[in-house]
């Protein structure tokens, strides 16, 4: 009877499954201790209870992957139990699931470079590389160990499931054998819905999302040790991060008050310098030593010695915040004002549509507008999204046209391509606005082979690379000062986003979003150094509020320079939670209700001042949720233009 029960087969089953959950774990530590740093967990009890809120993502991921496996499993085949059908489920169960797990290992690395788990958006950025085998294969060489773990981890899994095996037996009794199985079989069912579901049967609960990791943190940045990355891409398979909402307070007078979404300045005179933004890839805040002048870091080093010359004649802002986690999202904040969220709005489904934006106010003004990027001809999805601004000429390694400077990986060396760009710009009639996008401080962290002597890795592999970049943007304005252009021409530097950690300051949450703003004009009229909040979609106000642009124009960030009708402030996204700063507070927001208040100084988000709410606070959330309901608004009813 037992046999027709096919108890013998459902225990195998659970054991089986429970294999996955063993290995989830296990990957869970590894992940802890690749990023341990980051991750900031206190104790040993603190980590295992992370861990137990964990299973029930795990369960979610488990179950998805396993699903067909579930259901070849328990249904009656007559067949079931023979060694044939059983090396069937073995292949077809390793097959789904070391794939599907291999993702955690890959996030062992990779969480080090966005702060949060991988999701389905990372296949929109790797899309459009032309070079995908080679970047692949140079992961497994650089990062060895990790490789070795995974196949050690396989290895033991393997081992442990042909441990327990299914008895072999010939059913007899028909309507014993098919009753039972359906029995099994819809309880079995029904269970495996309601794991997938998180644990809950209830109608009038959605299924757990990325947002539920954070409920039993004591910090945000523990909601990735929570979660895996087979849940974060499965859960973003299906859908985009942009859906309408509408908050109780939140109005169009608020909206209009408080976010300003259309702007005019009229602050200065009219003019038409020459416009060249930097967009500097990886280099966050922490390796400039004019921005960390007051951080209080002990021994500190720093690794542009360049850019901290040329600090000293410009207008530095040592409070500034991407508003993105990957170079995808620096696109779309510093050039079209449009900060990325849970997933890059240029990756969404909206970026097609008439766009408001630095290139096309600077287009109106009768400015020549141009693109420099050193890598394949549409890498990062930067030239679709140039010819959406509506961007004169893309220049990339096509372009260039000569790959004997091209580093391998990503592009062409920054210091040719920089020259490249400066030769262009000779012949650029007047007035231009130009930008590039560098690609040589990015990993595998090489650097060309005559200066290997000359910048040394430092504290961490990325230094020697910040120098090399510094280094080529000293030989671009040494040549550049030389043409009758420089003189009148606006300079910017900024980040796309932050990378390898050093010290211990940016290892903070709100502070590994810290990027260098450097706005420097050669007759020094824009000199001195700011310290309250900035971030990348402030750069597009400020250079129209500089020219002396006096229309109304659509932009949700607001001028450096003006101190009067609006606020500085700072919005960005962990994937999961907003974080909004403004005043002498940092809003932590889930999307539906606030989850922390934090003084401004507590850049580690460690002390939690939400049952101390006061009408600061108040005014913050609201802030915050205006923000958030315009920019839907705004992007799914393709409104990015001034009317």
């Amino acid at each position: 009877m037992q046999k027709h029960l096919r108890l013998n087969e459902y225990k195998v089953l659970f054991y089986r499954l429970s294999l996955a959950y063993l290995f989830y774990f296990i990957a869970r530590v590894l992940f802890y201790l690749y990023n341990a740093d980051l991750l900031r967990v206190e104790s040993f009890s603190d980590f295992m209870a992370l861990s137990y809120y964990g299973l029930a993502f795990d369960t979610t991921a488990i179950l998805y992957v396993n699903l067909l496996f579930i259901v070849f499993s328990t249904l009656p085949l007559w067949k079931n139990t023979n060694r044939g059908y059983q090396k069937f489920l073995f292949y077809f169960y390793f097959v789904t699931n070391l794939l599907i797990y291999a993702t955690n290992f890959i996030d062992f690395i990779y969480y080090k470079f966005t702060f949060a788990r991988t999701t389905i958006v990372a296949l929109d950025v790797i899309k459009h590389e032309t070079n995908k085998s080679k970047l692949f294969l140079n992961f497994l060489f650089e990062y060895w160990h990790v490789f070795i773990l995974f196949v050690i981890s396989a290895i033991l899994w393997i081992y442990l499931y042909k441990k327990v095996t299914v008895k072999s037996f010939k059913p007899v009794k028909i309507i014993s054998y098919f009753g039972f199985s359906i029995i099994g079989f819809l309880v079995i069912a029904l269970l495996t819905i309601g794991g997938i579901r998180g644990g809950d049967f209830k109608k009038s609960t959605r299924p757990i999302n990325l947002l539920d990791a954070s409920r039993h943190v004591k910090n945000i940045v523990q909601s990735d040790l929570v979660l895996n990355t087979p849940f974060a891409i499965f859960r973003t398979l299906f859908t985009n991060g942009f859906a309408k909402v509408k908050y109780e307070g939140v109005n169009q007078k608020v909206i209009n008050s408080l976010v300003q979404p259309i702007k005019t300045y009229n602050n200065n005179p009219k003019t038409k310098p020459n416009i060249v933004v930097f967009i500097i890839e990886s280099y966050g805040r922490e390796y400039i030593g004019a921005f960390n002048k007051d951080s209080n870091i002990s021994n500190y080093q720093s690794h542009a010695p360049f850019i901290d010359s040329l600090a000293q004649h410009s207008m530095i802002f040592t409070n500034a915040y991407a508003n993105g986690r990957q170079s995808i999202h620096g696109m779309s904040s510093v050039l079209g004002g449009i900060p990325s969220f849970k997933d890059a709005f240029t990756s969404s489904p909206y970026p097609k549509q008439k766009i408001e934006s630095l290139v096309s106010t600077l287009k109106g003004e009768g400015y020549d507008t141009s693109f420099f990027h050193g890598a394949a001809n549409g890498s990062m999805g930067f030239l679709g999204f140039s010819k959406i601004l509506g961007i004169d000429h893309y220049y990339g390694r096509t372009e260039f046209n000569d790959d004997s400077q091209f580093d391998g990986f990503w592009g062409i060396w920054d210091e040719p391509f920089l020259q490249y760009m400066e030769k262009t710009l000779d012949k650029k009639k007047t007035p231009f606005f130009a930008s590039v996008f560098t690609v040589s401080s990015h990993e595998p962290y090489n650097i060309p082979q005559k200066y290997t002597s000359r910048f040394k890795e430092g504290g961490v592999p990325i230094h020697k690379c910040v120098e090399y970049t510094d280094f080529a943007l000293k030989r671009f304005f040494a040549e550049a000062k030389k043409k009758p252009w420089f003189e009148n021409t606006i300079f910017v530097l900024v980040a796309d986003h932050c990378n390898q950690i050093f010290y211990d300051e940016y290892q903070k949450p709100m502070n590994r979003y810290a990027v260098p703003i450097l706005i420097y004009k050669p007759d020094s009229k824009y000199v001195g150094v700011d310290n309250d909040w900035a971030q990348q979609i402030d750069i597009y106000p400020t250079l129209l509020d500089m020219i002396g642009y006096d229309k109304p124009f659509r932009s949700w960030g607001r001028s450096l320079l003006d101190k009067k009708s609006s606020q500085p402030f700072v919005i960005n996204s962990t994937g999961t939670i907003y974080q909004f700063a403004k005043g002498n507070y940092i809003c932590t927001f889930d999307g539906k209700n606030v989850i922390g208040f934090y003084d401004k100084n507590d850049k580690a988000l460690k002390f939690n001042l939400i049952k101390n709410r006061n009408a600061e606070m108040n005014q913050i959330e609201l802030h915050c949720k205006a923000f958030i309901e315009d920019y839907m608004n705004r992007v799914m009813d393709k409104k990015l233009t001034t009317n």
